[in-house]
């Protein structure tokens, strides 16, 4: 018979250093009234998203019932449950936007990410991990619509062309990374 105590103990510290990442931002805003959602944007920083056990910790950190957090990271769209890929496309679906296109430049980013394998749809990431598509309400560049953010960065006045050089520059960007590893 072999004891299993070892690996089930090694795994507890990772998790408890995994989530002991969040304990300054607890004891910095935990009594804060109001401060729930920056303690969210703080916690997806950290982590990349919101895995279940950091909502948790959060709601045993703070006190507010995890119901609660939950209704606030499923109403904002910043709030992610899934991990993102490398790559977060956010696709501007605002007035000027739809109005220009944007639901062309949607077709053509999930074409182009899709596989005859894997059909991608908005919020879903690449098998690869690289790209993840997220609709958002307005980016607030409403004279370059259509336009999609990657990472920051602003791409506007989109065709389906230029979107599809856009995504291909960043996998070429990509594939010469892992060429020089």
């Amino acid at each position: 018979m072999n004891c299993k105590c070892k690996d089930v103990k090694t795994n507890r510290v990772e998790t408890d250093n995994y989530l002991s990442l969040l304990d300054n931002i607890l004891n910095e805003y935990k009594t804060i009234e109001g401060s729930l959602i920056t303690i969210l944007q703080k916690a997806q920083d950290i982590y990349g998203y919101l895995p279940q056990e950091v909502l948790k910790y959060i709601s045993d950190g703070t006190g507010i019932k995890l119901a609660k957090i939950l209704g606030v990271v499923t109403f904002y769209t910043q709030f992610r449950l899934k991990p993102a890929g490398k790559y977060l496309i956010l696709l501007c679906q605002g007035t000027a936007c739809h109005v220009n296109g944007s639901s062309t430049i949607e077709e053509t980013v999930l074409s182009f990410l899709s596989t005859p394998q894997i059909q991608i749809k908005e919020g879903d990431t690449t098998p690869d991990g690289l790209f993840t598509l997220q609709n958002v309400a307005c980016i607030g560049c409403c004279s370059l619509s259509p336009v999609m953010m990657i990472n920051g960065e602003t791409y506007g006045m989109l065709t389906p062309d230029k979107t599809k050089q856009v995504l291909q520059d960043i996998i070429n960007l990509e594939n010469s990374k892992s060429l020089e590893s």
